[in-house]
């Protein structure tokens, strides 16, 4: 970037800094505000309602749901495209008695929110939502779009954004996924594919079990033998090594006095870069009784909230955002002018919906987030504050960086 241009952004960027500073109480309120509405099972409606109404306060140009029900703003029509991408649906509170707080009411100790989906997502919800609006505010979206994108992503990783660009028509330049990253920038992380191993087999009175055929023994063997598969699988340096963990088991039986009629193993692999679909069925079908068994891949077609269904493969790929990739390079640029320091490299231990947007549309995308992972799911779910008004400012950075004007 010329010194010039980036000459041209100090002047602003101060008046970045005051306008955001001004918004902090707005934005930690609204983020109280927005954990206190249950949006379990991706029944978003009504925290996407709330979330559209202060987006048209705001003056964003656009705010409307798709069909599939995420709630979608846009400021700015300038030809490079931005998704701030942040899934407003929650895991659900389990069991109560293990909260030592009313897990959706909350509470604020320490300058920690501490309430479900704090942490995993909505935490980056209110940043986003203001550093959009502030750039719009202080006519910095030239040559811009910029879209908020308010998503469930809890109920199938990717499908909300893979609806977004394929059945939408929306397909970004660059994505930023706000999920915990303890405001360090993360370039990527290990993907998925969920595998059904089922068994047949032939019920019979369980105190005659010789007259039938019995599902759970060839089960077992091939169970034995996914928890060998580990040492074979691919490394990546940057990514880590696949893994799989056998996570459910189903049987048809008329009884539990019975044999069953058929067993089936749900499987999570775990994969890194290099590892395909293809790759992670064949392991599996070598295994002991494999041949025993009907091994695939199975689909969600789960409705949504709205009716609406779009059904996907469960796989999910690995990705990685090259460390010298310019996009990166442009956040390390906004990050330093944010926060006066090199950013930390990393890369998430769980899955988001960067196995769409990087792992199956090629869209550079990187993730920025305040909150760390750990607590995510947990009854420990909690955000710094300061953290949630602080990264408003990389936001408002980011797409400046971008466009070359930092």
């Amino acid at each position: 970037m010329s010194d010039q241009g980036g000459s041209r952004l100090d002047g602003r960027a101060g008046d970045i800094t005051a306008a955001l500073s001004r918004s902090a109480g707005d934005m930690t309120d609204f983020l109280r505000e927005i954990v206190r509405i249950p949006s379990f099972d991706s029944q978003i409606g009504e925290v996407g309602g709330l979330i559209a109404e202060r987006m048209r306060s705001l003056g964003f140009d656009e705010v409307r749901f798709d069909d599939m029900g995420n709630v979608l703003g846009r400021a700015g029509d300038g030809p490079v495209s931005i998704v701030f991408d942040s899934h407003i649906d929650t895991v659900g509170i389990g069991d109560r008695s293990q909260w030592d707080w009313d897990p959706l009411e909350g509470k604020v100790e320490d300058g920690i929110l501490y309430a479900r989906g704090a942490c995993d997502e909505k935490g980056s919800t209110p940043p986003m939502v203001y550093a959009i609006s502030t750039l719009k505010e202080l006519g910095l979206l030239d040559g811009l779009t910029l879209y908020y994108f308010g998503n469930m992503e809890e109920w199938c990783d990717g499908i909300a954004c893979h609806a977004l660009v394929e059945h939408e028509g929306i397909k970004p330049d660059y994505v930023v996924i706000g999920e915990p990253t303890t405001m360090a920038l993360y370039r990527g992380h290990r993907g998925r594919v969920e595998v059904t191993a089922t068994f047949a087999g032939k019920s019979a009175h369980a105190a005659m079990p010789q007259l039938g055929d019995n599902p759970l023994y060839r089960a077992a063997r091939f169970l034995e033998g996914v928890e060998t598969l580990g040492d074979t699988f691919a490394d990546d340096p940057f990514l880590g090594k696949g893994t799989v963990a056998a996570t459910d088991l189903a049987v048809d039986t008329p009884s539990v006095n019975a044999v069953p009629d058929s067993c089936q193993i749900y499987l999570d692999r775990r994969v890194t870069v290099g590892e395909t679909p293809d790759i992670v069925l064949e392991q599996l079908r070598r295994l002991p009784e494999a041949q025993t068994a009907e091994i695939q891949i199975p689909t969600w077609d789960e409705p949504s909230y709205t009716g609406f269904v779009f059904p996907v493969e469960k796989v999910f790929p690995a990705w990685a955002l090259a460390p010298d990739h310019p996009y990166l390079s442009a956040a390390r640029s906004a990050y330093t002018s944010a926060y006066g320091s090199e950013p930390r490299i990393g890369k998430w231990s769980f899955s988001t919906n960067g196995i769409y947007w990087a792992g199956k549309a090629g869209i550079p995308s990187l993730g920025f987030g305040p909150g760390d992972e750990r607590f995510a799911h947990t009854t420990l779910d909690q955000i710094p504050l300061d953290d949630v008004v602080r990264s408003a400012t990389f936001y408002a950075l980011l797409p400046l960086a971008v466009t070359g004007r930092l």
